[in-house]
This record gives structure tokens, sequence and C-alpha cells, in this order.
């Protein structure tokens, strides 16, 4: 699916950027999402800009995406405030958000009131464009199951952009649906790889990859909800609770594949070692401590990711 162009821009010129050339073209940079979870792996994006390690081609999905974005705009600091300091956003969401219709986690205002020139979370929109990575965002059509990988040609505009980053973190149950050009899309999460976009990088010829999940190599996901919860709410959407049904055998198949590769040399994967509030939401000292954690294990890794990558 391709969007039309929507003729509203923020600041969508063009710039002169140092350092965004690709040096590394062989190697898909691959996040998984989780929530405010990221808080431990946005520190690998902070210490990938500051090794100056630029991949060719970046995939995320649900908060991931987010990692990517962060990535590929080349800002430090808006990786870390995304998942750190804005838990202490009082829109952020809630329980009474949840019961109001907008979700747990607020996504309109998360990723349509935030991004602009002024708001919280000012998005480089320009450097993203100067920037010739390759980028995939994962989401999913709810009413006919396809996976859709929106591709920079996809959001001419921060205002696609912003649409199509939430219909890929919109999480079934937890939120309602994004509303985008005649479709209905949830969370890209629950498409086939379970929320680690691997397939997707494969699927387009790369046999190498760095990846970056958010959780630890021993993790075994179990399911995210019962499923005759799931099947209850998302009566509507019977391709989406499928895919929420069979997440974590999706996930868990996914990561034994990930193991595989790590083993044969073709990945490098960031476990995270420590993440002490995997279920941190909006308390800004927990999500601080998450991404210490992380950003003391990216700055211990970064010898052996240029060793790895070659560069």
């Amino acid at each position: 699916m391709t969007s039309q162009i929507c003729g509203l821009s923020y600041f969508d010129v063009a710039v002169e950027t140092d350092n965004v050339a690709p040096n590394i073209d062989d190697v898909a940079l691959v996040f998984e999402g989780g929530g405010m979870r990221v808080s431990a792996t946005a520190p690998v994006v902070v210490q990938l800009l500051a090794e100056q390690l630029n991949f060719a081609y970046v995939v995320g999905v649900s908060a991931g995406a987010s990692n990517a974005l962060n990535y590929v705009s080349r800002d430090a600091d808006r990786a870390k405030k995304s998942f750190v300091e804005f838990g202490a956003d009082k829109n952020l969401g809630s329980v009474w958000t949840f019961l109001q219709g907008k979700g747990m986690f607020n996504a309109e205002y998360i990723y349509e009131h935030t991004a602009g020139p002024g708001e919280s979370l000012p998005f480089d929109f320009a450097t993203y464009r100067a920037n010739p990575a390759d980028v995939r965002i994962g989401t999913m059509d709810a009413e006919t199951g396809e996976e859709i990988w929106w591709r920079k040609a996809d959001h001419p505009t921060l205002l696609d952009l912003v649409k199509q980053l939430r219909s890929s973190s919109s999480q079934p149950i937890l939120m309602p649906p994004t509303k985008y050009r005649g479709h209905v899309l949830y969370d890209g999460a629950i498409g086939s790889h379970g929320g680690i976009p691997l397939s997707i990088a494969q699927a387009e010829g790369y046999k190498k990859f760095f990846i970056v999940p958010t959780r630890p190599r021993d993790y075994v996901k179990g399911p995210d909800a019962p499923a005759p919860l799931v099947n209850t709410f998302l009566r509507k959407y019977p391709h989406v609770a499928t895919g929420l049904n069979e997440r974590a055998k999706n996930w868990n198949t996914t990561k034994e594949e990930i193991i595989e590769l790590e083993r044969s040399g073709d990945a490098y994967v960031f476990w995270p070692e420590h993440i002490p509030y995997p279920d941190a939401f909006r308390n800004v000292s927990q999500l601080q401590a998450n991404y210490d954690l992380g950003l003391a294990q990216a700055r211990r890794e970064a010898p052996a990711w240029h060793e790895w990558l070659g560069v």
C-alpha cells in the first residue's frame, strides 16, 4: 500500500548533514518494539550514532520503529527522551484514557501531537529525508491481515510519517486501531515474525543482521492475553485476533532463528542483559535505570560491533 501525497508538510526541505552516508551496506539493522521497554535499547541508537555506524537498511515495528526513525534522523537526544523523559508527560496515557477509548497509551497524542515544530518531541524530518538509508516500518491491515511495510516514498510529509508510525504501534486491545487512507491498521508486532522484523529484511535479500531485541537471550514468550479474551475484543477483526493469539509462537520461532544466525556468525544480537523495570510506564526514574544499564552495555559492546561489522 502506498500513501498519496497529503499536501501538508513540516519543513520538508533539503539539508546538508554530515556523516550520514552509509558505511554498512550489507547488514540490515533490525529493531524490536516493546513499548517503554525500549528505554533499555534506545541507548543502542545513541551509541551507534556516537560510533558513526551508518546502516543503509533499517527496519522496526511498534516502538522499535521509533528507534529506527530516531536513528535515521540522527537524533540521539530524541532517542532518549522518547523512552525516558517522555514518561512524565501527563498525556502519555492511563486507565482513564483507556476508558475514554483513546488507549492505555494515548496513541493520537503520542504520535500526532508531539513530533511537530515546537511540540514535546520534535522530529527532524529534513535530516531523516536527507539520510539515504532505506527504511521499513511494519504494520498490519486489520481487515485483510496483510503485513504492510512503509517506505520513505510512502511518507512524503511528516503528517504521513506520524500516522504510519502510529499504525505500527497500535497495540490490539490496549489501543484503538489507526485509521489511515481508508484502512484500519494495527501494530506491526502481530505479523508473522512475532515482533522482531527479521523476515522482511531476509525477503529483501539481506543475509547478515544487526538485531536489537527488547528481551534477554533466555526469554521465552507466553501469550499476550487469553485467547477467549482476544477473540471477544477483536471479533470484528479476526485476522488481528489470530495474529495476537499466534504472536508468542511466532516470536519464539523468530528468536530461535536469530540464535542460529548468531551461532553461524550471520547476526550480531544486542540482547539486553538487565532491564530491571520491564513494565515501567510513567516512572521516569525506573525508565532512566533501564536506560543507564542499556547505555553501559552498549558502550561495553561497541568495540565488538566494529569488529563484527568490519568498520
